[in-house]
């Protein structure tokens, strides 16, 4: 039986027994698909969903039942912060084979914490709102790689708010806050053009602050608004009414926010690579409990995928990508031009499919994905081209033109999107070995024993509970 134990700081799904010697030590080949598919899934739960969730409910007026959230290193990150801070979470064991469900009890927000943000970004920028609504101070510090990630538009704002902010000028990780209990609010200006998270972040608690809150945005772009829309929905569903009077304005009023009991849907942008490969490898891939309505960018999948050639279906709550022969059965893939704004997570599956295609591909609308986990288009292009690739760095996204590619080395950066693209290459490719797998326990830890599933090479069931001891 597969057992994930959870343990020790960087969060490795791999330190205990039953996991294949390959990824022992983070290393792991990426295997090539024999023939077509015929492979269903099911999914943990949206990482984007769980967190904001997760804040909401520490800061609801009653408590709140999460079911199937996602148990990853991002969601326990934030379980951990919101603990320091004063909520109460417990588990409720659910019988379902991701983990168990989380019943989450506001309590008085406190101070005197330091907040670990790994590498999450909703946890360094949904998290300092919440912050600067407790007594006392809040220490922000995180993995390496997030010292690097911007962090600006969220520490002025807060300034701007009244609360008093210590970052020694760097607009990044670490930075310390002293919240005094409560946040005034009112209208504040921001330029969140390099992430919708900043954003998103002072949604989530205006309707805390004393005067609520009127955001506007000032730059001339904003990334990912589907992720905006999925912030302004979860509020929606506990009570509370945002007003957008115009496109980068909104409008959050003073009020309670409710405790409510939901089920956390599955992580569709992490059904990417698994739906990508069935037109790679041939026949069809299937992901479970899709929702028929939903806010996640990962159902833009249904439109973009066709667009490489892929047949697409919705019946019953499943999602069907039918590849037809697929690349390795004989067929091509053509070259596709798409501007990703909308969705740009789903931009390293897609550049790796466009990596394997016969013509030239533009993805455009991406230029934000330089400030995530690593700065994924130089790490996409590098990546690409040290297999043979040719990819060329634009200022809004990636260009690439077919060329064969060959077995070598594949850096993972830290970015699990970056393992999740190496995988797909993989379909085709033989000897594509990757430095650390193991990033994927970012947003789904279970990659490697799903992606086996997806190619038909365990034999085993999956357990019907997983180990979480140490976990939370």
């Amino acid at each position: 039986m597969q057992v994930y134990r959870y343990s020790g700081p960087e969060f490795s799904p791999y330190d205990d027994g039953g996991v294949p010697p390959t990824v022992d030590d983070g290393r792991w080949v990426a295997p090539r698909a024999a023939g077509p598919l015929r492979a269903s899934l099911s999914l943990p739960g949206s990482k984007s969903l769980t967190n904001r969730e997760l804040v909401l409910s520490a800061l609801a007026d009653s408590p709140s039942t999460l079911r199937a959230p996602l148990h990853s290193r991002d969601t326990s990150l934030m379980i951990a912060a919101l603990r320091a801070l004063g909520t109460t979470i417990d588990e409720l064991e659910s019988g379902e084979p991701f983990g168990p469900d989380l019943v989450v009890t506001p309590g008085e927000l406190t101070g005197g914490a330091t907040v670990d943000c790994g590498l999450a970004g909703t946890v360094m920028r949904f998290l300092p709102p919440v912050a600067a609504l407790a007594l006392g101070p809040v220490t922000f510090d995180g993995d390496e790689a997030a010292r690097r990630r911007p962090m600006r538009a969220t520490l002025d704002s807060l300034r701007a708010l009244g609360v008093d902010v210590s970052d020694d000028g760097r607009g990044s990780l670490p930075f310390s806050l002293y919240g005094t209990g409560e946040v005034e609010g009112g209208e504040v200006e921001i330029d969140a053009s390099a992430s919708s998270q900043f954003v998103s972040g002072l949604l989530l608690s205006a309707p805390r602050f004393s005067r609520g809150l009127t955001l506007r945005h000032t730059g001339d772009v904003l990334p990912s608004t589907p992720h905006i829309e999925m912030t302004i929905d979860a509020l929606a569903q506990r009570g509370v009414a945002v007003a957008t009077p115009e496109p980068g304005v909104w409008e959050v009023p003073p009020t309670a926010i409710a405790g409510r009991e939901l089920t956390i849907e599955p992580d569709l942008s992490n059904a990417a690579p698994f739906l990508v490969a069935a037109l790679v490898a041939g026949g069809t891939v299937s992901i479970a409990h899709w929702p028929a309505e939903t806010t996640q960018v990962g159902a833009d999948l249904i439109e973009l995928l066709p667009l490489w050639g892929a047949t697409v279906s919705l019946v019953d709550g499943v999602l069907t990508v039918d590849g037809g022969d697929g690349l390795i059965g004989g067929g091509s893939l053509p070259g596709v031009d798409v501007d990703l704004s909308r969705g740009g997570e789903l931009a390293p599956a897609l550049v790796a499919l466009a990596a394997l295609a016969s013509g030239p591909s533009t993805i455009t609308g991406i230029g934000h994905l330089r400030g995530h986990e690593t700065d994924r288009l130089a790490a996409l292009a590098s990546e690409i081209s040290a297999l043979g690739g040719l990819v060329t760095e634009l200022d809004d996204g990636l260009h690439v033109e077919p060329s064969p590619l060959h077995a070598g080395q594949w850096r993972t950066y830290g970015d699990h999107r970056m393992a999740h693209a190496a995988a797909i290459i993989g379909l085709a490719v033989d000897g594509v070995e990757l430095d650390d797998v193991r990033v994927v326990s970012k947003t789904l830890p279970q990659f490697v024993d799903l992606w086996d599933d997806l190619l038909g090479r365990r034999v085993v069931e999956r357990p019907a509970d997983i180990d979480l001891l140490g976990f939370l």
